[in-house]
């Protein structure tokens, strides 16, 4: 692949993510102007990069989605969640390409956008739905709730005329309860339904109210929402709603005072008055801020600040121009420009030279192990030489521990890359299931090691799936349980020393834990009288077990009881531990604890059978000695009591096959660890220093060696096998 063809790949990748993000977002707020323009922005790039490398059918595909924000510009409504669907869809199609081209180095041959252009040419920009009551707006009802809240008209998709039974009141039913928990509530009048009656003649019991509302949600989430009470409502979509013919302008009176504010600065910019200029700014701006453009209204502020920093009225004129005709201030643009600039001090650098970086930084590192063992000699032959050799050790090992976190800050990555891909996985699952459910992401900024971002990806999808299929309940549980109509999921990350933290949490049923103990016990996957005096932590904890899963049914989502399993492993793998909480009818949180870096590994070094080995040192809880007496045999295994608890005993001389102990007694030191969520003990010869070192996975012959996670060389030059744990206790 040639140089500019990666250049294509690189930059294409970073506006697909962009064009998505912007997308979701606009689902949500589909009056956000400037993620609007971002994702056209986007598309239009895709598009040109595409062109300069001649790759027709992605042109092709890219300017359907141009020509439907085109559209929906024109006629000043924003993009209907179809069109969202499509853009969506056009960018599944970008990425196969660009996975192609990866691929094979070059562009793909039979590429077709005709599926592409079917989709949008095919489909018409409202929402069909045959068996939908969403109707088109129109209605009187619809046109006075618009007139009565303007500012809510703004970010409303969707209004709602709800006219309850008669006899509701008498039925304890609270109509307006019932809209009050619709999702996106932004506006509601009440109104009688019918001509009140004399106070005489007035039934208390009987329920005579029209109630409208306007909604930030969408017209098919608010269906969902309104489960039975939709036959006495009347849906109107406002999507597709006519605009007001002309530019998205203020009110006219608010337009007359932003005019006066212009023939002030014209009548005064000879000689220049710095003080009617600042009194321009400021009337503009909170006329702008009166009529809810808060956005605008800080471009103008800023404007002005930039006019008298300057001398001149000019950049308030433009500021307060571009206002009246509905376009962006050029200070409101300025934040581009700063971010342009810092983007050119960026230099991209392929993964494979970072590695290289590594790789000689783990060789250092050696060598200062080395350089530190020769002073140790040194200090016992000669106590002068053997002294300055120590200083200088002690330097030269601060030197490379910063190198060491810098090298690791290169191999960082923010958790967004993996945490982006998931408001599309949830918006998906939340149609295909009719569960509407929103997700919350947080923390997006924390960092990572690149392998732990990108492995994480497939667990944390995992938990996603889970927490919509089994843990948020059906719109109907929902409002028994006077739940929102709309689930939260919420992905939250945050740094913890040198762990990274990731929790997911859902607000559905919780874990039903009864529901597991039987599962269990039918799959005898325990004795029936320690199932039955398990704890509820230890039930919970079996919902990481192979095969254990609490669906009725098997589907494409879940129901295999492999997902939560795989989750376990691949977290294991990268060195961290995943362990679950619950609160029965309040929801479930899954949370990853994980290493900051998977380059740096602090080991603590034991001696068995001669021979020096490495444990990981996250995984040790403590360390202790005990008798021969204390250590029993359970079965062909053996076992120690540690408070009350019995922990499984592996004697690490005999499993590594490196003879038996010498000692008359069976005494020795022992290391508790903790694998996968339970204490396992470990019988050592002696226990050595705790050291950091940069780890080697195995090869050559010695590839796929079961109970070894990697290698190191020591100070002494000799090579430290560090040991995987979770295979020898098994």
């Amino acid at each position: 692949m040639n140089e500019f063809l990666k250049q294509f790949l690189i930059e294409s990748r970073e506006l697909v993510d962009q064009a998505v993000n912007d997308l979701l977002e606009l689902e949500k707020l589909p009056n956000d102007a400037e993620r609007f323009g971002n994702a056209f922005r986007a598309f239009h790039t895709l598009k040109g990069g595409a062109g300069i490398v001649e790759f027709a059918a992605m042109q092709t595909a890219l300017h359907c989605a141009e020509d439907a924000f085109t559209a929906a510009r024109a006629a000043s409504r924003p993009l209907s969640a179809r069109e969202i669907g499509n853009c969506l869809l056009c960018i599944d199609q970008v990425v196969d390409w660009l996975d192609a081209i990866e691929r094979t180095g070059d562009l793909p041959p039979d590429a077709d956008a005709a599926a592409v252009v079917a989709r949008f040419t095919g489909s018409p920009t409202s929402e069909p739905n045959a068996a939908s009551p969403v109707q088109p707006a129109g209605a009187a009802w619809l046109d006075a709730l618009l007139r009565e809240h303007p500012a809510a008209a703004r970010s409303a998709q969707t209004a709602v005329r709800y006219r309850p039974d008669v006899d509701s009141f008498f039925r304890q039913q609270d109509p307006l309860a019932r809209i009050a928990a619709l999702p996106g509530l932004l506006a509601v009048d009440v109104a009688p339904g019918d001509r009140w009656p004399t106070l005489d003649e007035l039934d208390p019991f009987s329920c005579n109210l029209v109630i409208t509302a306007l909604l930030a949600a969408s017209p098919a989430a608010t269906t969902t929402a309104l489960g039975d009470d939709l036959r006495h409502c009347d849906v109107a979509t406002l999507a597709d709603r006519p605009k007001t013919a002309g530019p998205p302008s203020v009110a006219q009176p608010a337009a007359e005072l932003l005019g006066a504010q212009l023939q002030l600065l014209a009548a005064t910019a000879e000689p220049y008055q710095p003080g009617c200029v600042a009194s321009a700014g400021l009337v503009a701006a909170n006329v702008l801020r009166h009529v809810g453009r808060l956005e605008e209204a800080e471009g103008i502020a800023a404007a002005a600040d930039r006019s008298l920093d300057e001398g001149r009225p000019q950049r308030l004129v433009e500021a307060i121009r571009g206002a009246l005709e509905g376009a962006p201030t050029t200070a409101a643009a300025e934040p581009l420009r700063v971010k342009r600039q810092e983007a050119i001090q960026t230099l991209r650098v392929g993964t494979d030279r970072i590695d290289t970086l590594v790789r000689l930084t783990g060789e250092l590192t050696v060598a200062k192990n080395a350089i530190g063992h020769g002073a140790k000699l040194a200090e016992a032959a000669s106590s002068a030489l053997g002294a300055t050799l120590k200083n200088q050790h002690a330097t030269l090992e601060r030197l490379i521990g910063e190198l060491q976190r810098a090298v690791v800050g290169m191999r960082v990555l923010p958790l967004r890359v993996a945490f982006q891909r998931f408001p599309r996985l949830i918006r998906e699952m939340s149609a295909e299931l009719g569960k509407p459910a929103t997700l919350v992401l947080e923390g997006e900024d924390t960092e990572a090691d690149k392998a732990i971002v990108e492995i994480l990806v497939e667990p944390l999808a995992h938990v996603l799936r889970n927490a919509m299929d089994h843990g948020v309940e059906a719109p109907a549980a929902r409002a028994a349980a006077a739940k929102p109509a709309v689930a939260t999921i919420r992905v939250r990350a945050f740094r913890d020393g040198e762990h990274v933290l990731i929790e997911v949490s859902d607000d559905g049923a919780g874990i039903d834990i009864e529901r597991v103990r039987q599962v269990a016990q039918e799959r005898n996957m325990m004795p029936p009288e320690v199932l039955a005096a398990a704890s509820d932590e230890e039930i919970i904890d079996l919902i990481f077990a192979a095969g254990l899963s609490t669906a009725a049914q098997v589907s494409e989502i879940s129901g295999r009881g492999v997902g939560m399993d795989a989750v376990r492993t691949a977290v294991g793998r990268l060195g961290g531990q995943v362990e679950a909480r619950t609160e029965r009818g309040q929801g479930t949180t899954i949370r990853f604890t994980l290493p900051f870096s998977v380059l740096v590994t602090q080991v603590m070094t034991v001696e068995a059978g001669g021979q020096t080995f490495g444990i990981p040192l996250d995984a040790v809880v403590e360390t202790l000695r005990v008798s021969s007496e204390s250590i029993f045999p359970v079965g062909a295994a053996h076992a120690i009591v540690l408070r009350n608890r019995t922990v499984p005993l592996v004697k690490l001389a005999q499993v590594l096959a490196r003879g038996t102990r010498q000692h008359a007694d069976e005494s020795g030191p022992i290391v508790i660890a903790k694998i996968d969520g339970e204490l396992g003990a470990l019988q050592v010869d002696r226990i050595g220093e705790r050291i950091d070192v940069m780890l080697k996975p195995l090869d050559g012959l010695l590839a796929g060696l079961p109970g070894i996670t990697g290698s190191t060389m020591l100070g002494d030059g000799s090579v430290l096998l560090v040991l995987d744990l979770a295979e020898l206790m098994q």
